[in-house]
């Protein structure tokens, strides 16, 4: 009611300040609480910092590398004032592409007590060989193997490493698996708040620490290989894309599948497969 004698006393010139009566208006009848009041978004975890800038709103400098936001423009040349500054922003800006695939591990042994006994399984093994047929028969110049220091992912990456010759390898304990952030929808399996807190902020910084726009020093397009996990691989999906980070678990990979991430000079990220097995039989695919 209150918002349309408002629109009366605008559209009769009764108010001197409409746009202010209109404001107030809406502001008056806004909900406060109650039944009709909006439902409050979740609030991201602590650790997490501002992972979104809203919904369909896409941060150029999501991976904080954006040239402006790497010049101190306090610093700008006293004489040269701005002319300077489009020099500056060449300096910054990247030049190459880099190419992303995320490897699932292949299908191991759930029964193991200790995480060295979950190696991998016959099937597995196949799988992981045809992971590493599929990839070399892409013709890409690899740059790099980084994988995650668990077993499964440890003999996931033996195994393709051989199809891969000269590709030098790198372990790293960022890309182990654990649960990045509680999934919405929620699911029976809760873990404690404590769990999220402490894997989270470690997979956000095996985000942070690999996945970003190439160096301005890189020259040339860049193929790099993570293999890892599903947790880890959907996570950085949905950070990368940009998507709410707690849809992670809406998503699902296949053992030995392959997902291809671009991440352009300009920032802009593309997904061009996710959790490909195409190049399995069906017989070979699995997701345990």
């Amino acid at each position: 009611m209150a918002f349309r004698q408002a629109l009366q006393l605008a559209a009769c010139g009764l108010a001197g300040g409409s746009a202010a009566v209109l404001f107030s208006a809406v502001a008056v009848g806004k909900p406060r609480g109650g039944g009709d009041a909006e439902p409050r978004s979740a609030e991201p975890p602590a650790w997490a910092g501002s992972v979104r800038t809203g919904p369909g709103v896409w941060d150029p400098n999501w991976d904080r590398r954006e040239p402006l936001a790497l010049i101190n423009l306090r610093k700008r040349n006293v004489e040269s004032g701005e002319e300077e500054l489009p020099s500056r922003l060449d300096h910054y800006k990247a030049k190459a592409t880099r190419h992303i695939f995320l490897i699932r591990h292949s299908q191991y042994h759930l029964d193991g007590s200790l995480e060295k006994d979950r190696t991998l399984t016959p099937l597995g093994r196949e799988q992981a060989e045809l992971t590493g047929l599929r990839l070399a028969s892409l013709g890409l110049k690899f740059n790099k193997i980084v994988h995650s220091s668990m077993t499964r992912a440890v003999e996931t990456t033996d195994i393709i490493s051989k199809h891969l010759p000269g590709v030098s390898r790198v372990s790293t304990d960022l890309l182990r698996e654990g649960a990045p952030i509680e999934p919405d929808p929620p699911v029976s399996h809760w873990k404690p708040e404590a769990v999220y807190y402490e894997d989270g902020a470690r997979i956000e910084a095996a985000f942070r620490n690999y996945i970003h726009r190439a160096d301005a020093k890189q020259e040339e397009d860049s193929y790099e290989i993570f293999i890892c996990h599903a947790n880890v691989i959907r996570y950085i999906v949905c950070r990368a894309l940009q998507f709410p980070p707690e849809g992670w678990l809406r998503l699902s990979l296949n053992n030995g599948s392959i997902t291809h991430l671009v991440i352009r000079p300009s920032g802009r990220v593309a997904l061009r497969t996710l959790g490909d097995t195409g190049f399995m039989p069906p017989d070979k695919i699995t997701r345990s």
